[in-house]
């Protein structure tokens, strides 16, 4: 009886560690959000790659996301890669054509160190509500790099690797 009890400690224990260690990684703060309104994108950083410290933090931005505005942090610097869109998109009172499609912060952040990384954007009504939309991120780090790239493929299981999501929500008033 004993052994069992203790085989069933440890079999929660290393749970714990495991799920533990899968949400150790970027990912949004808040994670649901409806379209044709804007949003405040927080990219959580919990850590770095290993011991080593994250030096830069790369986000993608997906198609429907415009208007993207980074907010400044004390000691990093902001690059914005910006892009003609595939399409005009409406936004509050008119539209635009060309945006952020990139946003790259350069700094140091130590591994026993947390910090967020906040945008401020306008999710499109050509977004799909029950969708997820994905943010690809890399965390560069001064030895080595993780990809938080993975977008699940439907139906299928996503690995520790998975892009950080928000879940679409209806337009408000809809």
């Amino acid at each position: 009886m004993r052994t069992r009890i203790l085989i069933q400690a440890v079999a929660v224990g290393v749970a714990v560690l495991v799920a533990s260690a899968a949400s150790a990684h970027v990912t949004l703060e808040q994670r649901e959000a409806p379209i044709a309104a804007s949003y405040k994108a927080t990219f959580k950083v919990p850590h770095g790659c290993g011991d080593s410290p994250t030096l830069k933090l790369r986000v993608r931005i997906s198609d429907g996301v415009v208007g993207v505005k980074p907010m400044p942090k004390p000691g990093w610097q902001i690059e914005v890669v910006k892009a003609k869109y595939g399409k005009s998109y409406k936004m509050f009172h008119g539209s635009v054509t060309e945006g952020a499609r990139e946003v790259t912060w350069t700094g140091r952040l130590a591994d026993e160190n947390y910090d967020e990384f906040v945008l401020s954007v306008f999710l499109t009504d050509d977004l799909v509500p029950g969708r997820t939309l994905y943010f690809p991120a890399v965390q560069e780090c001064e030895k080595g790099t993780n990809r938080w790239i993975e977008i699940p493929e439907t139906g299928k299981p996503a690995s520790d690797l998975r892009a950080p999501g928000l879940k679409l929500l209806p337009a408000r008033g809809h």
